[in-house]
């Protein structure tokens, strides 16, 4: 394939992943439509806006909607299948729109010069594409966002789904994990020790306990047991342990007549090179491929789904050469290929490719087949990663650098225990013999003048030699509060997979020879711990500081200001509780139905000439209407020409037979004893079939409503109970760790005397400044006698909630309201400040719907008001 002679710059604005999750947003409601109902019950479960518990973060959230999106929606069509539909606004696009961040304007944004862009690396992404027999997608989520926990979470999915309809062929029934090295396949581990109840469904637990089968390939002489044919396994294994590789020597005459020596693995798949874009290293088509016991398990297994962590080490050499990998002359891509070639000849196949990366850039451009990213300034504004704090020194020696970074890194660490756990500080030597001659005596010597012990320090460089089986016991535990390790020595240990929470701080003093080492390095400390937005400290030397800057440009197309600057505008809160917390006393009303049966009487009126009067039928019929003009004065209103068209109306024309099987469906009936009834009443079997079939709709109007009411009699009991809850639960630490804006902060302190009004905690952190205002302007108000923010304890921190039915999932959630207040006439009032575009939202409506009715059985009010009102100060009616 010709190499292209010209590069087009692609921005992430302009990617297609972001029109595929706009096009989602703008259509989620009727895309839900197309899933299965345990699709929607296992969304729901993982949805943070539904389930107040909910495990998973926003990114990771939302690249499981986008999984499930792909699935149920577009059935895994390739990438180049869905740009190309979404491109022409066909198939599953048919129609489509697509709206801007604040949802309120519709355009069209292949119109908007990002066509040619696309065309440029869309069109060679679909001859890449032609000779490949699975879906290929990329799921781009910066480091410490959760890449392993999404993983699972998928492959859980998938089984659930896959065990209910087996006979789908777009539900995987097993599941290969590939990590790229040692490192970060122990960092895989997660997904068999990780607890599953956390995002499956209670009912699904039991299943996925009982079927699960894992099997962790970490040693070269593991042998994969698989049993052939079998169900919901998951293997994790390094991908050196399964890879085909090539036959370095010709075999000898002997083992040719023997059949000794390694077997040989005969590629026959169609593949399209990819070394374009990908630079995938093949193998040429004449070597002839080795093959290993656990390639060959793996070929007997249906329906499997392979997930790549670390996915920039599966596509080649030019993208590792990027990456600061070392390429090696075999391809996880070629295996890839091979392995669903294998499946497709025995009947089953390959379901698609995760492959799960930091960053969904290559140099200038964009990998084609990302379908959701989540970038680094995002991670950070978000405070799903801790905010980074970058200290650069210039002309230093190891000694000072060292000494330096120490001071800084206590000064701002000292006797401190997050979770339970010591800070750490890592050191980064690019080798052994510099760890040991330079780094290791320099911080021997900083820590002594801290009067800090040398046993604090812990040195991993992959040398049995130099770093024992203990030592890398307690590397596996740093993040444990029993570890009493804090300053870590490293030669190219932990730029992947090394998940460390308690990490603060790393130092890189001397270039290392790969660039993208520092990036990889640096971002070990920014993983999130705790619930408030803590800081990670890098300590720098001049040059690594301007490689940083340009790695974060070419990576995430940020600069090392941005990325200090992200998350600088939310600060960590610490928010004590007031002892005693507040209590309100509140009605649970329970309301039971009771149905009886009434002794069945003969001559049952339904009272159809009723029912057939113009005024009850005028709803059911199809009028034209014809008008001169746009005129809406009377004159041209008695020009208007109206011509029934009901009888064209699509109807069912119903037989005595099915008149009865459908009421009886309705009214849980034999047949027999709705026949007997029907032809009881007064008017007959034969009046009752020309109604109907007149207007459908009277059956279930009017002719069976009126049957259940002869039949049945509902009586209704109520019962309640007064209770107490805490606004706020009282915590072992007498605080909770949050974190907010800074200018949505509002302290005890600096509310004066009407201090005394409110502050249930010391501190409110409020979501937007409408509510902020709102809480101004109420407690300033003579007529509010007690006021408390209550919308932002939203995680089992308050018992004050609201339980109302979803209306798309109908399961039962807890709704958080913003604000309660006491007026100077003792009632309750609850408010809900909503963005204006939101208040006519379904799952808002039900919000209120279940709210106004514990209000009602409480003697109090609820009242939802508009963020423009309440940031105008337009409040009065609150207090009405």
């Amino acid at each position: 394939m010709a190499k292209r002679t010209t590069k087009k710059t692609i921005n992430l604005d302009f990617a297609f992943f972001t029109h595929l999750h706009d096009f989602y947003r703008a259509n989620k409601g009727r895309i839900r439509t197309y899933y299965r109902e345990l699709s929607k019950k296992f969304l729901d479960f993982n949805n943070p806006d539904h389930n107040p518990k909910a495990f998973l973060r926003q990114p990771q959230f939302e690249a499981l909607e986008i999984y499930i999106f792909l699935k149920e929606y577009l059935d895994n069509a390739p990438v180049h299948q869905m740009f190309k539909d979404w491109s022409e606004s066909t198939g599953r696009f048919e129609g489509r729109t697509v709206s801007n961040q604040t949802g309120q304007v519709q355009l069209d944004v292949l119109k908007q010069a990002s066509k040619d862009q696309y065309e440029a690396v869309f069109n060679r992404m679909r001859d890449h594409a032609d000779g490949r027999l699975y879906a290929n997608y990329i799921f781009a989520l910066t480091m410490g966002t959760g890449k392993t926990i999404l993983m699972a979470t998928c492959i859980f999915y998938e089984f659930i789904l896959a065990n209910k309809f087996p006979k789908d062929p777009k539900y995987c029934h097993n599941a290969l994990v590939f990590a790229p090295d040692k490192t970060v396949l122990q960092s895989l581990r997660e997904i068999q020790t990780f607890g599953l109840d956390k995002v499956v469904p209670p009912d699904y637990v039991n299943f996925l306990t009982a079927h699960l089968q894992f099997h962790f390939l970490d040693e070269a002489c593991t042998a994969l047991t698989t049993l052939d044919q079998s169900r919901f396994n998951i293997i994790i294994s390094n991908t050196q342990k399964i890879i085909l590789k090539r036959q370095n020597k010709e075999k000898t005459p002997i083992e040719k007549l023997m059949g000794s020596g390694k077997p040989t693995y005969q590629a026959d798949s169609v593949y399209a090179q990819a070394a374009d874009l990908y630079g995938f290293d093949q193998p040429n088509d004449d070597d002839s491929l080795t093959t290993n016991q656990r390639f060959e398990k793996l070929r007997r297994l249906g329906q499997l789904g392979i997930y790549i962590d670390e996915a920039h080490h599966a596509f080649g050499k030019q993208l590792a050469n990027d990456m600061g990998i070392k390429s090696t002359a075999t391809s996880l891509r070629k295996t890839v290929d091979e392995l669903a070639s294998s499946l497709e000849r025995v009947g089953t196949h390959v379901v698609a490719c995760y492959n799960y990366t930091g960053t969904p850039y290559v140099g200038e451009e964009v990998l084609p087949e990302v379908v959701y990213a989540f970038g680094l300034k995002e991670a950070i504004d978000k405070a799903f990663l801790k905010k980074v704090r970058i200290n650069g020194y210039s002309n230093t020696r190891t000694g000072e650098f060292v000494e330096v970074a120490i001071a800084n890194f206590l000064q701002h660490n000292s006797n401190q225990r997050h979770e339970g756990m010591l800070p750490k500080l890592a050191f980064f030597a690019a080798t052994i013999e510099e760890l040991q001659g330079e780094l290791k005596p320099a911080v021997e010597a900083a820590l002594t003048k801290h009067n800090i012990p040398s046993s604090k320090i812990l040195i991993n460089v992959g040398d049995a030699k130099i770093t024992s089986n203990d030592d890398i016991r307690e590397f596996n535990r740093l993040d444990t509060p029993e570890s009493e390790k804090q300053f870590i020595l490293l030669v190219n240990k932990g730029r992947e997979g090394w998940n460390c929470r308690s990490l603060f701080g790393v130092a890189l003093f001397r270039k290392p020879k790969s660039k993208i080492f520092v990036l990889q390095a640096t971002m070990r400390c920014l993983r999130a711990i705790g619930t408030a937005q803590e800081t990670g400290h890098v300590y720098l030397s001049e040059e690594n500081q301007q490689i940083l800057d340009a790695e974060l440009q070419q990576n995430f197309r940020i600069s090392l200001q941005e990325m200090q600057e992200g998350g600088s505008d939310r600060i960590p809160v610490k928010t004590y509780i007031k002892d005693p917390p507040p209590k309100i006393k509140l009605k649970r009303v329970r309301r039971q139905f009771d149905l009886k049966e009434k002794p069945l009487t003969n001559g049952i009126n339904l009272e159809l000439n009723k029912a057939l009067k113009p005024e009850n039928t005028d709803k059911y019929r199809l009028i034209h209407t014809e008008q001169e003009g746009l005129s809406i004065k009377a004159a041209a209103r008695s020009k208007t020409r109206e011509e029934d068209l009901t009888h064209i109306r699509q109807k069912r024309t119903f037989t005595k037979i099915t008149l009865v099987a459908e009421i009886s469906r309705y009214l849980n009936k034999s047949p027999l004893t709705i026949e007997g009834i029907l032809n009881c009443t007064q008017e007959g079997v034969e009046r009752i079939l020309e109604a109907v079939n007149e207007f459908n709709e009277l059956l279930y109007d009017w002719v069976i409503p009126h049957l259940f009411n002869e039949l049945y009699e509902i009586s209704e009991d109520t019962s309640s109970e007064e209770y107490e809850v805490e606004l706020v639960k009282l915590s072992k630490d007498g605080y909770y760790k949050l974190s907010a804006k800074e200018s949505l902060v509002v302290s005890e302190a600096i509310a004066g005397q009407d201090a005394s009004k409110s502050f249930h905690l010391s501190h409110y952190c409020f979501d937007s400044e409408p509510e902020k205002t709102l809480f101004w302007n109420l407690l300033k108000d003579g007529r509010v006698k007690k006021l408390y923010f209550t919308g932002m304890l939203t995680h089992g921190q308050s018992e004050f909630y609201i339980q109302y039915i979803d209306p798309d999932s109908h399961a039962i959630r807890s709704y958080y309201p913003d604000f309660l207040f006491q007026k100077d006439d003792d009632s309750w009032v609850i408010v809900e400040v909503k963005g204006d575009n939101k208040v006519e939202d379904p799952v808002v409506q039900a919000k209120q719907k279940f709210a106004k009715q514990m209000a009602e059985d409480n003697q109090m009010t609820y009242r939802m008001i508009k963020g423009s009102e309440a940031g105008a100060g337009q409040f009065s009616q609150l207090l009405m």
